[in-house]
């Protein structure tokens, strides 16, 4: 009888557990149309995990209208583009992000601390993606984990950061449509209007790597 119980017990354990991953995995991973998803979406392509950086709805003339998506292999890094119907589906993987500090470059590694627990982790430069090098020293990031891996590094959507090195400025220029090359403290290059100089700080947007306006 004690048996019979037993094997009872563990069949119900069994389902419980099944059931739960179930559940865990639908919210995880559902199907949706191509339309669905956004730039910063996660998605399977291929088998692989990848994540939209490049997401465009087009309309040329007579011909059916499409989505033109460019997307960054979470594993390697490299990008791929493809073009969807919009009928097509494809499934969404959800990612939870968590808010971490940037600390220091370690060789082809960058390192990160949890602003919670202060443990620290080491991201490759390809899962941060061409805004690697905008980042500074304690910013706040938020970081897409797939487990204990990390697959993505969200910068804020603006830095202000200050001019290094740029060509001496006109002044009295206030156009801002002239531009001009410019090296920023994290040693990225953008570009300026003609009337910032070394020593100003500026605000860029991390989306487009635009200039936005200067600080005072």
């Amino acid at each position: 009888m004690q048996m019979v119980n037993f094997v009872c017990n563990t069949k119900y354990d069994f389902f419980l557990t099944f059931a739960a991953k179930v559940v865990y995995l639908f919210k995880i991973y559902f199907m949706a149309q191509i339309s669905d998803i956004s730039r910063g979406s996660f998605i399977r392509y291929n088998n692989e995990l990848v994540q939209v950086v490049e997401y465009e709805h087009r309309t040329p003339g007579n011909l059916r209208a499409f989505y033109q998506v460019k997307m960054r292999n979470v594993r390697t890094g490299k990008l791929v583009e493809n073009r969807f119907r919009p009928s097509d589906e494809c499934i969404i993987v959800r990612v939870e992000t968590r808010d971490y500090q940037y600390l220091y470059r370690d060789g082809e590694n960058l390192v990160f601390m949890d602003n919670e627990t202060y443990d620290q982790i080491y991201v490759s430069e390809a899962t941060v993606g061409d805004n690697a090098d905008l980042l500074k020293e304690s910013m706040i990031v938020k970081i897409g984990m797939d487990g204990d891996t990390p697959i993505s590094v969200e910068l804020p959507t603006s830095i202000e950061v200050e001019v290094t090195y740029t060509e001496p400025g006109i002044q009295g220029d206030t156009a801002t449509k002239t531009l001009k090359p410019a090296t920023i403290e994290t040693g990225a290059t953008v570009t300026v209007p003609l009337f910032v100089n070394i020593g100003d700080k500026i605000k860029v947007d991390t989306r487009t790597r635009e200039y936005m306006s200067r600080v005072k």
